[in-house]
């Protein structure tokens, strides 16, 4: 496995999207395109599954040196109310473009930190979604808490909001490598949080872990992932550390790039994980996920109905989904469309009356069949192209990109189906890289992305 780890452990997308950002229009998408095809979307997809809605709460109190998601370092909350009057007149926007109440299934809270909101504000902001909008009968909605800076005060208002999921960033329980990330975070703290979302009722309570920080070794790792199953979560995300400078700045330059475990090193932490998850009864669900057999992901794995989305591994899946908030994306299936990504701007732009995006790509048919293609072997580790919906121009030159995959047997083709042996699972985003039509036409000249591996 070590020589197939250095031969394959090269730069490449996670695939959250397909296209990949890097790889979207150049010219980006208009207003206009986008709104037709949101409007598109709603139509087909509101009553018959609902929507989904991504909120984007980007403030943080301190910036932790290992994140590169969008945020804004402030100890300042009184911040909160017009950021949340803004993401409630942004909402009123797509409520104006269409004709019936949206149907929500899905909201997700992301960040930033989620829970430097106040109780008080976390619950202005779901009621005024749904002063405009109905609730679906079959609704999970979800958010990302601080393990230090959530109250159970803030667990039991969302919970009476509808918020049944929550997602606790855990990271590693080293002082060493929580001091080279800026993430002090005492197990105490987990516990506490976790044992909170017990007491009031949450059905699921993940984790979520990540390997190849600064100074982490197999000892750190195998303490963390103990240290977890004492508390038995009902998911772990454990993400591979994505160390991407060159994108995020002075952020992620907390630490030298020496103090980082590499290729073998790195691939030793996520098999020593991925061993004691299933020796503790997890199971792996998709790419970098774990869950009991007791969880939803588990039940859509077995069900053939995983989806994959910005907001990651979903049970739950929507056709359109709306991102709110600085920063944030929209999936109309057809389109995609991310907003500004200052909360100046942001705020700017929707007191002004527009709708906020900045970029976006408008798919070909060629980019929606690649993409199930790529959503297929991300969630359910095999696809085919046999039904003539799912045709693959010049499949062949497709296929001899994964000779060598299957040569060293982590890949099986047969007439015209593709299959991901468990084996092969660390490897997934090398084999859908293969079917990446715009990253073959268009190879990067520098470094865009994180390692595969």
């Amino acid at each position: 496995m070590s020589s197939l780890i250095q031969k394959y452990n090269i730069p490449g997308p996670r695939y959250t999207s397909y296209p990949t950002v890097p790889y979207w229009n150049k010219n980006g998408i208009s207003k206009e395109d986008w709104i037709a095809s949101f409007q598109k979307s709603f139509i087909e997809s509101n009553q018959k599954e609902g929507i989904s809605v991504y909120i984007h709460l980007p403030f943080c109190e301190s910036l932790c040196t290992f994140c590169a998601c969008h945020k804004h370092i402030t100890k300042q909350h009184s911040v909160e109310d017009d950021y949340i009057a803004t993401v409630l007149k942004e909402w009123q926007l797509y409520a104006n473009l269409v004709d019936e109440k949206p149907i929500i299934k899905e909201i997700h809270l992301g960040g930033g930190t989620p829970t430097f909101f106040s109780s008080e504000n976390l619950h202005r902001l779901i009621d005024g979604l749904f002063l405009i909008a109905e609730k679906h009968t079959e609704a999970e909605f979800s958010y990302e808490g601080h393990p230090s800076f959530t109250s159970k005060e803030q667990m039991q208002t969302l919970f009476n909001l509808g918020f049944k999921r929550v997602s606790f960033g855990v990271q590693d329980y080293n002082e060493t490598v929580q001091k080279a990330i800026h993430r002090i975070q005492p197990f105490e703290d987990v516990e506490q949080v976790t044992k909170w979302a017990r007491e009031i009722g949450y059905t699921s309570v993940s984790h979520d872990l990540i390997f190849g920080l600064p100074f982490q070794t197999k000892e750190n790792v195998r303490h963390t992932i103990n240290k977890t199953n004492e508390l038995r979560p009902d998911r772990i995300s454990f993400y591979s550390y994505a160390h991407v400078p060159w994108v995020k700045g002075v952020g992620q330059r907390g630490f030298n790039e020496a103090d980082l475990p590499k290729n073998d090193e790195k691939r030793a932490l996520y098999e020593l994980g991925k061993k004691l998850f299933s020796e503790m009864g997890y199971i792996e669900i998709g790419m970098d996920h774990f869950a009991l057999k007791t969880d939803s992901l588990f039940t859509a794995t077995q069900e053939k109905t995983l989806h994959r989305n910005f907001m990651g591994y979903t049970a739950n899946k929507t056709q359109l989904m709306v991102g709110l908030g600085m920063s944030s994306i929209s999936d109309s299936w057809y389109a995609f469309a991310q907003n500004v990504k200052t909360v100046k701007e942001y705020q700017q732009l929707v007191n002004a009356g527009e709708i906020p995006i900045f970029r976006g790509h408008l798919l070909s048919e060629e980019d929606l069949i690649i993409r199930k293609h790529i959503l297929n072997i991300m969630c359910h580790f095999s696809t085919s192209w046999d039904d003539e919906s799912m045709k693959i121009n010049n499949v062949e030159n497709h296929l001899s990109l994964l000779k060598e995959l299957e040569a060293d047997g982590l890949v099986f083709i047969e007439e015209n189906t593709l299959t991901v042996p468990e084996k092969a699972r660390p490897f997934v985003r090398n084999i859908c890289m293969a079917f990446d039509v715009h990253l073959l036409k268009n190879k990067p000249k520098t470094q865009l992305f994180s390692m595969t591996i």
